[in-house]
């Protein structure tokens, strides 16, 4: 038989590595992506977690080039929307961020912005759905066809 003193330190390791644990498995539910002045999101894959209830989304222009010659912006679509929301963002100007306000295909967007600057957005993870494959690009003029990624909902 166990004594008093001896399950007392057990009950407090098992407390100790429970707390320990906790974060280990804690969703990521944000994630910061650079945009440089080559075109290129890093990551260009990211994962959302199922358990999130929104997501955010911490966009940085790590280039040196201003914002009327080296623009970017995020912008969430399902992939099979992206070539349609392209266009139709090109279509809106810079005005609008490349984006057009009407455009029901795009899920999320950050505003446009230039060299040493970034901006956010938040959305709730209901609007994804399991299965479903989607895309993030910039919409500045000519980015779209190189400046691309990937997100997966994940469990």
């Amino acid at each position: 038989m166990m004594n008093i003193s001896k399950r007392l330190n057990l009950s407090g390791l098992a407390i100790c590595a429970a707390f320990i644990a906790a974060p280990a498995l804690a969703a990521e539910c944000d994630v910061t992506i650079e945009a440089d002045d080559a075109m290129r999101f890093n990551p260009a894959h990211i994962e959302v977690p199922k358990t999130c209830e929104t997501f955010t989304i911490q966009l940085k222009h790590t280039g040196r080039l201003p914002k009327l010659a080296m623009g970017h912006n995020w912008v969430l679509v399902k992939q099979a929307d992206l070539n349609g929301v392209a266009r139709t963002a090109m279509a809106a100007g810079e005005s609008l961020d490349f984006i057009d306000p009407t455009d029901t295909r795009v899920i999320a967007h950050t505003a446009l912005i230039g060299a040493g600057e970034s901006a956010s957005v938040t959305f709730p993870v209901r609007k994804l759905q399991a299965g479903v494959r989607y895309s993030f690009l910039c919409t500045f003029t000519g980015h779209s066809p190189i400046m691309q990624g990937t997100l997966t909902l994940t469990r």
